[in-house]
């Protein structure tokens, strides 16, 4: 016999306990992005444009190679749990797990790919 409330034990925890987080997960991505967003145009788009050597000394310096690689994973981490979110309530069956992996794995190897394009393009 339980002695809790229906309220007490659904406080906080959604009906696969963990929606709560995942939200929160999505909210402080967001609020990361909102933030990063502007600042990523700001130093990408001076350079824009310019000729590879321009762009390979720009990048060859700390504070847009920071930027830069900020935006990258906190971008595609805001995107695999997005969908992630997404595929759990559209896809049903066997297909939604391999969905999730293939979307996840698709994220991390994007997250590699454009942090090694980059540490060759600073380095």
């Amino acid at each position: 016999m339980s002695y809790m409330t229906a309220r007490k034990r659904a406080t906080g925890q959604g009906s696969a306990r963990e929606g709560t987080m995942r939200h929160w997960a999505m909210t402080k991505s967001s609020v990361g992005l909102l933030i990063l967003t502007p600042i990523f145009l700001l130093t990408f788009g001076g350079i824009l444009g310019a000729p590879h050597d321009e762009v390979v000394a720009y990048f060859a310096r700390p504070f847009p190679a920071i930027i830069a690689a900020l935006m990258i994973v906190a971008g595609f981490w805001h995107f695999k749990t997005g969908i992630q979110m997404v595929i759990e309530d559209y896809v049903h069956g066997t297909a939604r797990e391999y969905t999730i992996v293939a979307t996840t794995c698709l994220s991390y190897a994007a997250i590699a790919t454009g942090l090694f394009a980059l540490a060759r393009l600073a380095l």
